[in-house]
């Protein structure tokens, strides 16, 4: 089955392109069949880009996905347009009531700042606190996975002596555990911060188990009891193109900025960057809608406020 995405989103017309298989709200109408309902926060400044790279990895499974997009009702995006926004997001108080199979919530370029400092936080624990009992699987990408650990278990994030940047090579540490099936011992993932959490810290919370690491980026994937929450601090979901844009942009603006680690073959940013984390991403958010959405949300949605289970 394909994913569900509104008739004009841009999205559609870049993954149709790649063949995979897109089924617009027209087409979606006429199947009697119950699809997994996924909510997308979108906190990153180039939405269009985010909603195609993730709906490209949510899509490629035999599941139905619908997707819902919404973004915080308080911020401006400078980088989106304002008819884009109309078109396609909706505010968390539009979808409050309903409840989800999954949630995805995205990183955000907000580092910098204290989490109580980020002009939409306020909303955004809302939404974590709703997740709760209102969503069966939550998973939080780079900085909201930051941010999700800090406001459901109180760890704090922590300053690099300088920008995580490019893509590294990642180990598993639970291979047993659904997520990574079928991966290899060792894969590839892009990373793009100032700041990271530490193992000691999580390894201090009994509820959550450290899933993967890198011996250069440090952890990974994290995950509470079944999968309910899974925090990644990378971008899996990434172009093949997204850290070279970056790094043109910050040299464009004249910014401090080191050419990204294993990216560029021959450290040339006149080449084309080598991808190698493509298969990883679309196991992995897979695996996810798979394992810790579609086998055990209940087939009845309102259940999902009650903590059922299908495996219970």
């Amino acid at each position: 089955m394909p994913i569900k995405i509104p008739n004009q989103l841009p999205a559609t017309q870049t993954l149709t392109a790649e063949n995979i298989f897109v089924m617009t709200e027209t087409r979606a109408i006429t199947q009697d069949i119950r699809p997994l309902q996924i909510l997308l926060l979108n906190l990153m400044p180039t939405k269009v880009d985010t909603e195609t790279q993730l709906a490209r990895v949510l899509g490629n499974t035999p599941l139905q996905i619908e997707l819902e997009l919404i973004a915080p009702a308080g911020h401006n995006s400078r980088n989106t347009s304002q008819e884009h926004m109309l078109s396609f997001y909706k505010t968390f108080a539009d979808v409050r009531e309903r409840t989800f199979d999954g949630l995805v919530i995205t990183g955000a370029p907000v580092e910098h700042l204290p989490f109580e400092e980020v002009d939409y936080w306020p909303e955004l624990c809302e939404i974590m606190e709703w997740s709760k009992t209102h969503v069966h699987s939550t998973l939080h990408i780079c900085w909201g996975a930051q941010a999700g650990l800090y406001y459901h278990y109180g760890i704090p994030k922590r300053s690099l002596s300088q920008k995580l940047f490019g893509v590294f090579q990642h180990r598993l540490i639970d291979p047993n555990f659904i997520l990574f099936r079928g991966f290899d011992d060792q894969f590839w993932v892009p990373h793009s911060r100032n700041t990271t959490v530490n193992a000691a810290d999580i390894e201090a919370v009994p509820e959550l188990k450290i899933l993967a690491d890198s011996p250069e980026a440090g952890v990974y994937a994290v995950k509470t009891d079944q999968g309910r929450q899974v925090f990644l601090m990378g971008h899996a979901e990434y172009d093949r193109d997204t850290l070279k844009k970056e790094y043109l942009r910050d040299v464009a603006a004249g910014v401090d900025i080191s050419l990204p680690q294993h990216y560029f073959p021959q450290d040339d940013p006149a080449q084309e960057p080598l991808v190698r984390w493509r298969s990883c991403a679309h196991l992995l958010y897979g695996n996810w809608l798979n394992y810790c959405v579609y086998q055990t949300t209940p087939y009845n949605i309102h259940g999902i406020r009650r903590g059922e289970r299908t495996d219970a």
